[in-house]
């Protein structure tokens, strides 16, 4: 039993054993030299007598026979050491004494050979076997100090960390898969992460480099066309999402029931021309207003966290009531972005005599009609000033030639006509051309989510830099139609900045998919919540001066930390996916290296096709049509403004000078502008 009485006793007998060892040393000594000791005088009768006896046992017939029993007896006095545990001492420098000892110790014996004086040789014999025993016995003593564990060298935690994943490829008519590599306690594991309902949306998410669009966005793009979807596609860096998405359209062209026709909105180099307001897609007043707030909110990303200003609100209804009186205007004539931007830079006097013809809006114009009466041109040029102010940043002719043609309609999913459609953006404009593209956006998912439509894929890379509030509702309700949203994000702050915290909040809590790269901050913290804890092995260290104790447990910790999130290598995800009634997935949760054949799909690029141009535009064809928009609401407001009865209550009227002022602001175009056909490229 550990009881002091019994460590006194081991102690006293480990001792004894070291005291015999050092005995039978010494004898060894003086016998291997005696005619040294005889030569210096260190001899008596009883004493060699005593050791004669001694020798009689065969002990010290052979020297080295002795040296070994003194070397044994101290191993086993070492044996029972209980040193004070130091943490400084080195498992190199006790088996560098151990080593020099017995070296020491052993080939000593050499020197009694040695030419050489009796004498001489006895003392080195002596002080090099002295020597190899004090070394001998501090490394053993050392030893029993050196602090010895059987503890993990897994540092980081990582073995702990792992879990087991879906290994199965589970497939539907919807579904995409993503092939992947991940570690389970040390061994390498090929695993797979399969969206079997991509329905519920999926949110990528990643810093820069971290590889959302090479290993994730890539594949559900070739995976949905070669599975027969209709496509809208948000292309931040034209044309490089846009091109593949041609070709792959091109290679799977003969899985669709009806040939899909290829569109591109790029406001830079027209291609496709496609009218957002589009008065056959604008049943009521609600969707004028929801247009307008998609284009204000554009222009002037802050208005995300001011709704309900009045500063906001106001040139958001104006801007509304012009929206609404050209879609009433013979049934939408002229209802297009570009003709509302020329209207709202009339003068007053002549705007609100045409606005106040439609009974619609006079509840809207109202305000704006009271301020300009009681003479508060203050008032109302802070109500209009900024939606002017940013609307005129989008007149060019470029974007008005887009902006004013109908190629083709946003209803991506129609049955009939199913299309792909690519959205390109510049990353150097996204000031000018986020506020239009938005707009495309937001009329594109008010028409998509309807009953008996095609399956269809939005993916929006990069969707911060668009402003899409209608999304929400998408995810939450286009499921039963089929609509499958991608969202590709650099980080929940990058979302919250742009839309606010109560909006990204929301969307990272709709989002059934996700699929996270590196990311930090509150991002990462939120994502290992996410995913919750695991039972990791655990191991504790107690040191004291006479022991060191080793404890292992098991516990609950978070299988994927913040701090591992934020230090995955580009092409590593961790996530969730969602699962079906109908197909579970037990294994949800995955932290893996998807898997990219970099060759082949090096070899694949380098044989894609360019998009073809579909038209050859010239500037003379844009200003043509830059000039003829100004034309129509010149003679729009001219015809008007004839036919309108001066009355005495009316806040404006009809004047020469308003007439001479319209005749001057636009001059009459020569020449006759094309009409625009539907154009699409073909497959």
């Amino acid at each position: 039993m550990n009881t002091g009485e019994d460590m006194q006793g081991l102690r006293k007998i480990l001792d004894l054993t070291r005291l015999i060892g050092l005995t039978i040393l010494i004898l060894h000594l003086y016998l291997s030299c005696y005619r040294a000791f005889e030569y210096w005088g260190l001899k008596t009768i009883i004493t060699d007598r005593l050791i004669g006896n001694v020798a009689r046992t065969g002990l010290f017939t052979d020297t080295l026979k002795s040296k070994l029993a003194a070397l044994v007896c101290l191993a086993i006095s070492l044996l029972g050491a209980k040193g004070k545990k130091d943490g400084k001492i080195q498992k190199k420098s006790i088996t560098g004494y151990l080593v020099s000892g017995l070296l020491i110790y052993f080939f000593s014996l050499l020197v009694l050979h040695l030419p050489g004086s009796i004498s001489l040789k006895a003392t080195m014999y002596i002080v090099l076997t002295g020597m190899g025993y004090l070394l001998i016995l501090t490394g053993g003593t050392w030893l029993s100090m050196l602090i010895k564990l059987n503890l993990s060298k897994d540092v980081f935690n990582s073995d702990n960390e792992t879990f087991p994943q879906e290994e199965r490829l589970l497939e539907n008519e919807h579904s995409y898969n993503l092939k992947t590599k991940y570690s389970l306690k040390g061994k390498t594991r090929e695993g797979w992460i399969n969206v079997v309902n991509p329905y519920r949306s999926t949110l990528v998410s990643g810093s820069a480099g971290a590889g959302k669009t090479y290993f994730v966005i890539r594949h559900i793009i070739d995976q949905h066309l070669k599975k027969g979807f209709s496509m809208f596609l948000y292309d931040f860096k034209y044309d490089d999402l846009s091109r593949m998405a041609y070709n792959k359209l091109l290679k799977y062209a003969k899985n669709y029931r009806v040939k899909p026709k290829f569109y591109v909105i790029d406001l830079e180099n027209p291609m496709h021309r496609c009218n957002p307001l589009n008065p056959e897609s604008m049943l009521d007043i609600t969707d004028a207003a929801e247009s307008s707030r998609t284009i204000m909110l554009g222009l002037n990303k802050e208005w995300l966290k001011k709704s309900g200003d009045f500063f906001v609100e106001s040139p958001i209804n104006f801007l509304t009531a012009l929206i609404w009186y050209l879609r009433k205007y013979q049934d939408g004539r002229f209802c297009t972005l570009p003709h509302v931007i020329e209207l709202m830079m009339l003068d007053y006097d002549p705007l609100f005599a045409l606005l106040q013809k439609q009974e619609e809006i006079k509840a809207l114009i109202n305000p704006f009609i009271s301020a300009y009466r009681n003479n508060a041109a203050a008032q109302l040029e802070g109500q209009i000033a900024s939606a002017k102010i940013g609307l005129a940043r989008l007149s060019s002719p470029q974007l008005y030639y887009v902006l004013s043609g109908n190629d083709f309609t946003l209803d991506i999913n129609d049955p009939k006509a199913p299309k792909i459609v690519c959205l390109g953006n510049n990353p150097q404009k996204i000031d000018t051309f986020g506020a239009v593209l938005s707009l495309y956006v937001s009329r594109m998912l008010k028409q998509v989510n309807k009953k008996g439509k095609l399956k269809c894929s939005l993916i929006f890379d990069e969707f911060p830099t668009l402003v899409a509030t209608g999304i929400v509702s998408t995810i939450s309700t286009a499921r039963s139609n089929l609509v499958s949203c991608t969202l590709g994000i650099q980080s929940i702050e990058q979302l919250k900045r742009e839309y606010g915290a109560e909006f990204s909040e929301i969307i990272a809590g709709i989002s059934g998919n996700i699929i996270s790269g590196q990311v930090t901050g509150d991002s990462a913290k939120k994502l290992s919540e996410s995913f919750g804890k695991i039972m990791q092995d655990r191991e504790s260290v107690s040191i004291n001066s006479s022991d060191t104790s080793v404890s292992k447990s098991t516990q609950l910790d978070y299988a994927v930390p913040a701090s591992k999130i934020a230090t995955l290598s580009s092409g590593e995800f961790v996530g969730i996916v969602a699962d079906n009634p109908d197909q579970r997935i037990k294994l949800k949760m995955f932290h893996g290296e998807l898997q990219n054949d970099h060759e082949g799909i090096a070899r694949e690029e380098a044989g894609y096709v360019p998009i073809p141009q579909v038209r050859k535009v010239s500037q003379e064809d844009l200003q043509e049509n830059y000039m003829r928009i100004k034309r129509d609401i010149w003679e729009l407001v001219k015809s008007e403004l004839v036919a309108i009865e001066p009355q005495k209550d009316e806040p404006v009227k009809e004047t020469k000078a308003s007439k001479r002022q319209l005749r001057k602001s636009v001059p009459p175009v020569k020449g006759r502008m094309r009409k625009s056909k539907d154009q699409s490229l073909s497959m």
